[in-house]
């Protein structure tokens, strides 16, 4: 299949000229990603998007689903087990690799099954597990139901602090100095995903128990999530304050993860889209998707004085308009995911390089520049929309990389 030919099965009324300019981006973001991204770390080959050399968690998961399109999924094996191979004697796996910025108090968040499972199907090779590592998931996966994170044993963890959550400082619902308090909405569907992908690689190792156990996880998990994080009177999913028993009632990114995993109702999905997602004095600003709504009192689009802080009160990252997109083509809003993955490119675009995250009202890249990691999904959305194409499902088979040509001239001179 030739470029040309793949370009129209691909992209949907994309120009010539934007098409060279994607596949210019493609090449610069992957050749910067194998350079500059690349390291030895504890004796294993990782790739991270970051110029300082940290591995995260949930980012290698979406970097692992970039990867994909090029063909590339030993990275997934390596940073899966790197992680694991540091795993304490109760399960706890710090949320980094530490060269940089040591969580020591913070388990890694519910990715790495995830991540597992996308090399394994892209591999066929699930046999390694059988060496300790699919018993090290287990652990990491029980602990978060421990004392540490789920001391009122209601099956709810928490988010240590806001740092934790990954929206480094949306202290307003994950806390600041007052921590452990928040009952994650999207920490909980994060774990719907785990189970899920739990379930397909115990089934690719045979083991049917664990199969069926996780499986049966994932639906008790989603419908908590349905009846316990969501506000009626505002519509929205919430996060719980623990020590309360009450809503958290802040608009964020958060709020619309449950349509990502299918665990909102219909209705509570037409309220969450209608009245949130596409309001423009909330989260639909000239470059959705806002982190946090624009009428919450702590939302900025400005610049830290320390750089080393990323902002997510109000501006946006493109991994959370990657799973809101995938959660509106869940429930039919097939027209509102188009225009999503539209003004997401256009905003990547916007940029002369790809950017950490960006300004939503003047789309403005923010952050590292340049940046190679899960930004770069970006200009793939467009593609998913057009073949129905979710490789973030753990039930989604991997198809073959249509962008593996972009990085052959190079692979062949390495």
């Amino acid at each position: 299949m030739t470029p040309k030919t793949r370009r129209v099965i691909w992209m949907w009324n994309i120009d010539e000229v934007k098409w060279e300019q994607i596949v210019a981006r493609l090449r610069e973001d992957l050749t910067n990603a194998l350079t500059l991204g690349l390291h030895n770390v504890d004796g294993r080959r990782c790739l991270t998007g970051y110029s300082y050399s940290e591995l995260f968690d949930w980012d290698l998961y979406f970097e692992n689903i970039v990867l994909s399109y090029f063909g590339i999924y030993e990275f997934g094996k390596s940073g899966v087990a790197f992680f694991l191979d540091r795993q304490q004697e109760n399960g706890f796996i710090s949320r980094t690799a530490g060269v940089v910025w040591p969580k020591s108090g913070q388990h890694f968040k519910p990715f790495l099954a995830q991540t597992a499972l996308l090399y394994v199907k892209q591999s066929d090779d699930a046999d390694w597990l059988k060496a300790g590592y699919f018993e090290k998931l287990e652990m990491y996966l029980a602990y978060w139901l421990s004392n540490e994170y789920d001391a009122n044993r209601n099956g709810l963890p928490v988010w240590n602090s806001a740092d934790h959550s990954g929206m480094d400082n949306q202290d307003e619902r994950a806390g600041a100095i007052d921590a452990y308090v928040c009952e994650g909405v999207d920490l909980a569907v994060f774990l719907v995903r785990e189970y899920d992908a739990m379930s397909q690689l115990a089934s690719k190792l045979g083991y049917i128990v664990e199969q069926k156990a996780y499986q049966a996880k994932a639906e008790a998990l989603k419908t908590r999530i349905q009846t316990d994080f969501w506000h009626e009177e505002d519509g929205f999913f919430y996060d719980i304050n623990v020590r309360t028993g009450q809503h958290i009632r802040c608009k964020t990114v958060a709020g619309f993860t449950p349509l990502w995993i299918g665990a909102a109702s219909a209705d509570q999905a037409t309220r969450l889209v209608t009245e949130h997602l596409t309001n423009k004095e909330r989260f639909w600003l000239a470059y959705p998707v806002a982190s946090m709504a624009k009428d919450e009192p702590g939302y900025r689009q400005d610049k830290y004085d320390d750089e080393t802080c990323c902002n997510w009160k109000g501006t946006v990252w493109v991994p959370s308009n990657y799973y809101i997109f995938h959660g509106l083509l869940n429930y039919g809003f097939d027209g509102i995911a188009r225009e999503l993955a539209e003004k997401t490119m256009e905003l990547l675009l916007k940029n002369e390089r790809t950017r950490e995250y960006f300004n939503a009202e003047t789309g403005e890249g923010m952050g590292l520049d340049p940046f190679w990691g899960w930004s770069v999904l970006g200009y793939v959305m467009l593609m998913e929309y057009e073949k129905a194409y979710d490789p973030s499902d753990p039930a989604t088979e991997i198809i073959v990389p249509y962008f593996k040509d972009i990085l052959e001239p190079r692979r062949q001179r390495s």
